[in-house]
């Protein structure tokens, strides 16, 4: 069972695919937004969650006061279970008499969301499948960097077997924390320094 941990919408259950996701288990969510929550970066956030799932990163962040969070999942199944979730995130945000989240749900494959996105984003989560091909997950990473703010937080979680993300430039490693078969990667943007203007 999947519960949003914390926030105006804390306890709330949420609906999970019966097949073709990996929901992020309670023990991980705690520790993602127990740092989240010590650097205060998600209240007022811009959040993007991609490979969503049920769209428990994503709208935990929203319980948590997060401005705006989409959510991107391909699989159509799973896209409006993500939509039932969020409606049900919203409603309960709304009687605890919280500022309501805005909530999209984009049923479309990463990349091709990423390719038109506009951004910027403050936190951004990437669950994706364990099998996923390197190449596709780098393709992510590469197009997902120019949409970052420049203090934006990216949190990849892997598999214990899957080796470490290959960094675009614009994204650069901070930490990586092993939780039983679950690996996260932290990392920030990391922009180039702009030219100073002349005086």
């Amino acid at each position: 069972m999947t519960r949003i941990i914390a926030g105006a919408a804390g306890s709330l259950t949420l609906q999970v695919p019966r097949a073709g996701t990996r929901p992020t288990s309670d023990r991980v969510r705690e520790a993602v937004f127990s740092a989240l929550d010590a650097r205060d970066v998600v209240d007022g956030a811009s959040v993007l969650d991609l490979f969503a799932g049920s769209g428990a990163l994503g709208l935990e962040s929203a319980s948590r006061g997060a401005s705006d969070v989409v959510l991107v999942e391909r699989a159509k199944q799973a896209a409006a279970i993500c939509r039932r979730n969020a409606d049900a995130v919203e409603r309960a945000i709304a009687r605890d008499g919280g500022a309501r989240a805005r909530v999209r749900v984009v049923a479309q494959s990463v990349a091709s969301y990423l390719e038109h996105a506009a951004g910027p984003f403050d936190v951004v989560f990437i669950d994706p499948p364990y099998d996923l091909d390197e190449a596709e997950l780098t393709r992510a990473l590469t197009l997902l960097a120019p949409l970052l703010r420049d203090d934006a937080t990216v949190v990849v979680e892997r598999g214990s077997r899957s080796p470490e993300p290959a960094w675009p430039d614009g994204i650069v490693l901070d930490r990586r924390r092993a939780y039983g078969e679950t690996v996260l990667w932290w990392a920030r943007a990391d922009q180039p320094a702009r030219p100073s203007q002349p005086e």
